[in-house]
């Protein structure tokens, strides 16, 4: 399912209808700034879940050798 121009067209129709012509940049501005934020966020939880996976497995690997 994908959208299509027309339905593009119909958003932002409605868009500018609703805030008006000089609210929509301040609101895409603020759209993209809070994307980022997201990205950042979701970059983050991925570092912190994989070193934590890591730390697990090193721990593991410890008690394995040390039980050998």
């Amino acid at each position: 399912m994908s959208i299509g121009f027309t339905e593009i067209l119909f958003i932002l129709v409605i868009l500018l209808l609703l805030f008006g012509s000089k609210k929509i940049p301040e609101l895409a501005k603020a759209l993209a700034k809070a994307g980022l934020e997201f990205k950042k966020a979701k970059e983050s939880f991925n570092r912190e879940t994989e070193n934590l996976t890591q730390e697990k497995s090193n721990l593991e690997n410890k008690k394995e050798n040390e039980s050998t």
